[in-house]
């Protein structure tokens, strides 16, 4: 049976050809979820399971989806302590898929992506998943880019200044209709960016709906979804899990956010303990919740925008079509409330 995205054949060719240890023919299913690259699962004829990586169909931007740059990052930081899977092989033939590939480890975890899988959590399970995120967000930031090979990866300084530029840029390349609020939220953060502290791998989509987690050890074990990454401010990331925590009461934004369940530790809490295992001062981190907030309203206009040109497939679902909608403009007015009461 074909499925979209997969050329059957010369990727079977391809996989035998190039990865060890695994043997066709493979049953490929396309993982839920994913609204930017295609990730799908793959089996082999002796049920090993592993998972492949590619961009999405139809309309991109020329620099998005870099299947080389995410394949080298994931290769990088899964020589250090913090948790990815284990990078298999990269393709970068465009005849065998007409478009580059690569696949990797199958890490077996539960995607907390919703408050119906944060409520099956026990309060204990939700407060030591919560503060394993944030170690482990302090373990990433810790990384040597140099040691690891990542110090090429981008320029290290000036971040925030260069990462508004792009989604400002980013905006006027994908947007579908005027949204002033956008434009006045990128002019106030260009005009109020802090002082970068220091450098670190910045994952750029760090969140629970991320990762996988294991709930016997209550432990994140695979960090996933690393094609926004870059070297830059680490306290961006802590700002963007900021967009997405619903307080201990289960208010929040996000419905893809397993804390809005409620009961899991306050934003404050993940913040004053990012603070005392990093040594990082924490006093702008307002400032990187609304840049956040600017930057995943472009990115899920981006998203509708290729939902609009097809690129995520035929059978649009119209309630998720609108969520990306209403979700820009719910973000860029959060991110304008946060920047007009002085922050």
């Amino acid at each position: 049976m074909s499925i979209p995205g997969i050329e059957n054949e010369p990727v079977t060719a391809w996989l035998d050809a190039h990865i060890e240890g695994i043997e066709g023919p493979y049953d490929f299913s396309l993982i839920e979820g994913g609204r930017s690259n295609l990730t799908y699962m793959v089996t082999d004829r002796h049920g090993r399971r592993f998972v492949l990586r590619r961009p999405p169909l139809g309309h991109v931007l020329a620099t998005a989806h870099d299947m080389a740059r995410e394949h080298k990052i994931i290769s990088a930081v899964g020589t250090t302590d913090a948790p990815v899977p284990k990078t298999l092989g990269l393709c970068s033939d465009d005849s065998v898929n007409q478009a580059p590939f690569y696949v990797m480890d199958f890490v077996d975890g539960i995607v907390l992506d919703s408050p119906e899988k944060g409520a099956e959590l026990s309060i204990e399970q939700r407060k030591a998943v919560a503060f394993d995120l944030v170690d482990v967000l302090a373990d990433l930031h810790a990384v040597d880019v140099d040691a690891v090979g990542l110090g090429d990866l981008a320029r290290r300084e000036g971040y925030v200044h260069r990462q508004v530029k792009r989604w400002t840029r980013q905006w006027a390349d994908s947007r579908t209709r005027n949204l002033p609020e956008i434009d006045e939220v990128a002019h106030l953060l260009a005009a109020s960016i802090p002082q970068q502290q220091s450098v670190s791998i910045a994952h750029g989509d760090y969140r629970l709906g991320n990762c996988l987690t294991n709930l016997d050890s209550n432990r994140i074990v695979a960090v996933l979804d690393w094609e926004l990454c870059t070297l830059g401010d680490p306290l961006a990331d802590l700002g963007y899990l900021g967009v997405y925590w619903a307080d201990p009461d289960g208010n929040g934004q996000r419905s893809n956010d397993p804390t809005g369940a409620g009961g899991f530790p306050s934003y404050q809490q993940l913040v004053d303990r990012y603070a005392a295992r990093t040594g990082c001062d924490v006093s702008d981190i307002p400032y990187y919740v609304a840049f956040s907030a600017f930057r995943l309203a472009v990115i899920s206009e981006g998203v509708y925008a290729r939902y609009l040109h097809g690129a995520m497939g035929d059978d649009v679902d119209e309630e998720i079509l609108n969520g990306f909608r209403d979700a820009v403009e719910e973000l860029a007015a959060g991110a304008l409330t946060t920047l007009r009461s002085g922050i």
